[in-house]
């Protein structure tokens, strides 16, 4: 068993113990090269798994690297996605793709995607990144080589962390109950989890009994030594008319002293010196070319920046953000302001928040960081997103303020249906945060970037929902809905550090649309605009109106700059942070008074477009009066590693964009009015 000639049957090269060994460190030594030129991604996991990695792919794994689509291959998937430079680099030593490659990982169009796609990369089985549904697709590859009398083995490698999703075990009994002896499941247990350790944050142990209990084989090892990691999987391979699993001890950034068995180097990657060191440790000093590796890296990321720059708009100036010497913008995450507003309003005794494994990140942890006394009231959940929802729901029956939130992807998907029934069907008072919500999440990918979850959560009935533009807007909105709002409530916001143009005199009232005019330009972005709640704006015959929500309404305001600047014309923005319930008379006064309506949406387009054109279609006020609109957002696509700002120009919802639009639109309008006043003669007679 090794890597194959799958035309002549022949084993191309077999590797030794000794080999692997060597392997499985200058794999470490890679990946933390490709790490430091991705400027992110998950050091600690990626090392604790790179032994498990180059025996399964040099030694145990029946596949043909000139042939990536031999019927006959093992097949490998990834079910902790995210561990996704160590698959590379697996695919990498056994010849699938070069080498050097490899450091193109989270760029803008690599191969080499934040979590793994299989219809960019031969040689990955399938694209993964949302953990626990991996085992599941290992078990429908594994009945199909069953029904085909096909003789491969589906191997299946899972993080410990990963045991608390739910699915995981719906997959398991199915694997037993269909005696699926081909399916060879890998956990990689090195204890810890974003979060910290796995059984402070949900307990999954003990999974040997847990496993057997379900009817599985189990063979336990030390995911360090090469003999025993071998010895396990030939074990494994020979089969026992069951499915099997390996339970491996590892240690989270393996090699690396100052990344061993610590927590926060789950999702970090290492500093050039850090990476110097690292090498060190690993006895790689001087054997892994270094500078040039990091050179190809910055030479593809010079070409990705030639290219998006190549297809923006232009205009007579630049009005990229802070490129002036005025007009200047503070930029800060958004999910500050919600981490913020916990703070403050968990001194409630009704407030209880779950943890769902990114705490931190999203900062639903600061409900008790600087309150240790609030701890009882801190319930994690792990990576458990489905049940998680139905328990808030259970908290918000007994009069509890439930609040829980992740990446938005997995807040308002994956448990669709738990916030459909156990929430928005009971009217239970639930707070659930969407958060690194849009293309903003950058470098993770299209697994993790929400670009569909506005479409479900507007759907809902008795769900309100809120898209605050700024970190300060954020903290408003989340203080509204936590303590003042009875109902269910979906907020989503971004990852990304963003421009903050609001302050505290900014009004926000849900359900009512705030009116944002350019007036002058100024040393500081925000004070060049003026704001005033949309029902008290008095109309000054704009020319055009652009409806942005979250994200977008900084760059709405940057593109009415742009207008104003470069064509003269006038934008009134309408930053329509509630899309639910929306203010239809902010929508209604805009297109009556402008006759234009631009929407700009970090999703794809639809979830406010669509409900814009709603609102306008729908109403006999607009009957026989013309209204131009266009739409601003992602175009029916799935999104891609790269940098954040990166993204916002390749999927074309910059401010330049939203300006670009708004001129064509203008130019239609200008167009009719021309032939109207040509088809009415208003010419004054002698």
């Amino acid at each position: 068993m090794a890597i194959k000639n799958s035309m002549t049957g022949f084993t191309v090269r077999e590797y030794s113990i000794p080999e692997l060994k060597e392997a499985a460190t200058l794999m470490r030594g890679y990946d933390l090269v490709a790490l430091c030129a991705a400027g992110s991604g998950h050091a600690g996991g990626t090392l604790s798994i790179m032994d498990i990695t180059a025996a399964l792919y040099l030694r145990i794994a029946n596949h043909d690297p000139k042939n990536p689509k031999w019927p006959d291959r093992d097949r490998i998937v990834w079910s902790t996605g995210h561990k996704a430079p160590s698959l590379y680099l697996g695919l990498a030593f056994a010849g699938f793709c070069p080498l050097e490659e490899v450091v193109t990982l989270r760029k803008l169009g690599s191969p080499y995607q934040g979590h793994p796609h299989w219809l960019k990369l031969p040689g990955v089985e399938v694209s993964t990144g949302s953990l626990g549904q991996g085992l599941s697709i290992a078990v429908g590859i594994a009945l199909a080589g069953k029904l085909n009398r096909k003789d491969y083995k589906t191997f299946c490698i899972m993080g410990d962390g990963e045991q608390q999703e739910g699915q995981i075990w719906e997959a398991v009994m199915e694997a037993s109950h269909h005696q699926l002896s081909n399916l060879i499941g890998i956990v990689d247990r090195n204890r810890l989890q974003i979060d910290g350790k796995v059984e402070e944050v949900m307990n999954v142990e003990p999974l040997e009994e847990k496993y057997r209990s379900f009817g599985w084989e189990v063979i336990r090892c030390d995911g360090h030594d090469m003999q025993q990691v071998v010895h396990a999987f030939e074990k494994a391979t020979n089969g026992f008319g069951k499915p099997v699993v390996i339970l491996a001890d590892t240690i989270k950034g393996r090699g690396v002293s100052f990344m061993e068995n610590i927590a926060g180097w789950h999702g970090k990657s290492p500093t050039y010196d850090e990476l110097l060191k690292g090498l060190i440790e690993l006895g790689l000093n001087g054997r892994i070319q270094v500078k040039q590796l990091l050179g190809k890296a910055e030479q593809y990321q010079a070409e990705v920046e030639a290219r998006l720059n190549a297809k923006m708009p232009r205009f007579h100036g630049d009005y990229w953000w802070n490129s002036r010497q005025n007009m200047k913008v503070k930029m800060e995450p958004t999910r500050k302001g919600f981490g913020q507003s916990l703070k403050k309003n968990g001194e409630d005794e009704r407030v209880v928040c779950l943890g769902l494994d990114i705490s931190g990140s999203i900062t639903i942890s600061d409900f008790y960081t600087s309150n240790p006394e609030r701890k009882d009231r801190w319930i994690s959940m792990g990576i458990a997103e489905q049940s998680a929802t139905s328990a808030a729901a259970g908290l918000a029956k007994e009069g509890k303020l439930p609040v829980l939130g992740t990446y938005a992807t997995f807040a308002a998907a994956r448990n669709l249906d738990q916030i459909r029934t156990s929430v928005c069907y009971g009217n239970f008072n639930v707070l659930i945060a969407g958060a690194h919500g849009g293309v903003s999440v950058g470098p993770d990918g299209a697994t993790h970037q929400a670009l569909e979850d506005l479409f479900a959560m507007c759907g809902l009935p008795n769900m309100t929902v809120v898209v605050p533009c700024d970190a300060v807007e954020t903290r408003m909105a989340t203080d509204f809905l936590l303590m003042k709002y009875d109902g269910p409530k979906y907020i989503r916001f971004a990852r990304e550090a963003t421009p903050v143009v609001t302050d505290e005199r900014t009004p926000f009232t849900l359900g009512k649309a705030n009116v944002i005019r350019f007036r002058t330009e100024a040393a500081d972005f925000a004070d060049g605009f003026q704001t005033v709640l949309a029902s008290d704006y008095e109309n000054e015959n704009e020319d055009l109106s652009i409806i942005a929500c979250g994200p977008m309404v900084p760059e709405a305001m940057r593109a009415a700059w742009i207008l104003k600047k470069d064509f003269g014309y006038e934008a009134r923005v309408l930053n329509l942070h509630t899309l639910k319930p929306i203010d239809e008379a902010a929508i209604l006064r805009a297109a009556r008074e402008t006759g234009v309506v631009v929407t700009a949406e970090e999703h794809q387009i639809g979830a406010l477009a669509w409900r814009v054109s709603s609102v306008i279609t729908e109403t006999p006020l607009l009957y026989g009066v013309p209204v131009i609109t266009g739409a601003i957002g992602v175009k029916d696509r799935f999104g891609d590693s790269g940098a954040p700002w990166e993204l916002i120009k390749e999927f074309e919802v910059s401010a330049e964009h939203i300006a670009r639009k708004a001129i064509e639109l203008m130019d239609v309008k200008q167009t009719r009015t021309l032939h109207a006043e040509r088809h009415f003669d208003l010419t004054p007679t002698k």
